[in-house]
């Protein structure tokens, strides 16, 4: 069997081809939005003043590339297959609902209440998912082929697709401006995919926004205070107004609960807030009265055709119940929810386990073809609640018990997104004694995926005076949109892809936490 990399990776360099490269990607990011805001300091200024460069790889990560064909080929059942679950409410209610998830996860309950209690007075029946599906390689020996392993699946302000473009399109400057100094057969021109995400998932929206039918209308995107990492989703807007035409909106949970308020006809109206500048508004359709909107009256109240959330996805969004109850007016109103709460609560890590079960996922996907692939991304996940009779009574259950016998090949998850939430090996016997009885039910284990070994990447970290060379591990993301609803089929299309890098031993991943730098693919055969 051939090696996987087929050669050492990454390429030795001298100190001064590694010192010209991280010049040559640090200005290419800073020249091309590749870009953070800085941790702002006691008292910001009202408006950004600076930026750094987004952390990053100098070099691609190789993939081989019949993985990352089959990646981008799931994605489409992924699509379909979280669109049908959303729209199952007594899946989601068996699962994430009382008697599951929602009795021992506050976080999770309060969702779902507020879920439960509008659901039958929604007026949209359309619902728009951004997603995207996480994976590792997988490879526990060295005499064994490499597979695609899944880790999860977002569907609630799956992040970083804008600048991964921009990181990808980074690799390729240098490769044209460098040839990388020839170190390595591997870097040549048909082995740099093409990255179009930022047009793929502005092409979702777009989709949402004309199936809403007001061109006037806007795009709200809820955003988290003080995000630091705006440029990722100003690339977007930016696609949305200059392909579209579409102008956005850009509000927090708690501007919303005083600017957000639902017309006679449950058009969503909100007043003030940043917004993309004015272009020549079209004709407003008859159904519906103008709304007036100026840059002269900032106040006047904006219509939003679709909601698209990069907040609300972690309690610490929620300050209480106005909060949910301003999920809830948002739910109740025709605009076009990205995600809905119930596509949220679809992407939680019980439902993931539950559909690893013998049978389930073949309730939502109809081709064995399908299936079949989409368990092979799988690996052994389980409930710590797992019991081997469910009439039996256990002093402890048998999914905890297993948890406990296999540790130091296990982590075990919560029903979060954001990173730092997870459990893993040595760490898991002492949670597990810990963790009140009532909540194992909140909590899955999943095996453990094990990257080849032996591979390595310099990683730039603004700040730093060269680039730090470390062996890593690389996680693919491949993203997707669908426009779906009861009745109306679901639309979806994949849309593009990411890669984040980490040193090896570090068990989280985030990039805005510090864990991760964005990175790229180079398909290898």
């Amino acid at each position: 069997m051939a090696p996987f990399p087929p050669e050492p990776w990454p390429p030795a360099l001298t100190s001064a081809q590694l010192d010209a490269l991280t010049t040559a990607a640090t200005t290419y990011a800073l020249s091309h939005s590749l870009l953070y805001l800085p941790l702002s300091p006691p008292a910001p200024p009202p408006h950004p003043a600076s930026a750094i460069h987004a952390p990053l790889a100098l070099f691609p990560t190789p993939i081989p590339r019949a993985l990352f064909s089959t990646a981008q080929r799931l994605q489409r059942a992924y699509n379909t297959l979280y669109a049908r679950v959303a729209l199952d409410a007594a899946f989601l209610d068996a699962v994430m609902g009382a008697g599951g998830v929602a009795d021992v996860d506050e976080f999770t309950g309060a969702l779902w209440e507020t879920w439960k209690a509008v659901r039958d007075d929604c007026v949209q029946p359309l619902q728009l998912g951004l997603f995207r599906s996480d994976y590792l390689l997988h490879q526990p020996t060295a005499d064994e082929p490499v597979r695609l392993k899944q880790v999860e699946f977002n569907t609630v302000s799956a992040s970083f697709g804008a600048l991964s473009q921009q990181v990808a399109a980074l690799h390729r400057h240098l490769y044209a401006s460098t040839s990388y100094f020839g170190a390595s057969a591997l870097l040549k021109p048909g082995c740099f995919p093409p990255n179009k995400t930022v047009r793929g998932l502005a092409a979702g929206i777009a989709e949402a926004h004309r199936a809403y039918g007001c061109p006037s209308a806007h795009v709200l995107f809820i955003v988290q205070p003080g995000e630091r990492n705006i440029f990722d989703q100003r690339l977007l807007e930016y696609e949305l107004l200059e392909a579209y035409n579409i102008r956005t909106l850009r509000q927090t949970f708690a501007e919303l609960q005083t600017s957000a308020s639902l017309s006679s006809t449950r058009a969503l109206l909100t007043a003030g807030g940043e917004h993309t500048p004015n272009s020549p508004r079209p004709p407003h359709p008859t159904h519906a009265p103008p709304v007036p909107h100026s840059p002269h009256a900032p106040n006047a109240p904006i219509e939003a055709a679709v909601v698209y959330f990069r907040a609300g996805y972690t309690p610490t969004d929620y300050d209480g119940p106005k909060a949910y109850a301003l999920r809830g007016l948002l739910e109740r109103s025709r605009a076009i929810q990205c995600p809905s709460i119930a596509l949220q609560l679809a992407g939680g890590k019980k439902v993931q386990e539950v559909l690893a079960r013998p049978g389930v996922l073949e309730r939502f996907v109809h081709d064995a073809d399908d299936a079949r692939a989409l368990r092979e991304t799988w690996v052994g996940m389980w409930g710590l609640d797992a019991r081997r009779d469910e009439g039996a009574e256990e002093p402890e259950p048998a999914g905890t018990v297993l948890a406990r016998a296999r540790a130091p090949d296990l982590v075990l998850k919560p029903q979060r997104e954001g990173g730092g939430n997870n459990v893993y090996r040595s760490s898991i016997p002492s949670f597990l004694s810990a963790l009140p009885a009532r909540e194992r039910r909140a909590w899955i284990a999943m095996e453990l995926i094990r990257p080849p070994a032996g591979v390595g990447g310099y990683l730039v970290r603004s700040g730093a005076p060269r680039a730090h060379a470390d062996r890593v591990v690389s996680e693919l993301g491949v993203f997707g949109w669908a426009l779906f609803g009861r009745g109306q089929g679901v639309r979806e299309q994949e849309a593009g892809w990411l890669v984040r890098t980490k040193a090896d031993g570090v068990d989280e991943g985030g990039v805005a936490a510090g864990f991760s730098v964005l990175d790229s693919v180079l398909l290898v055969d």
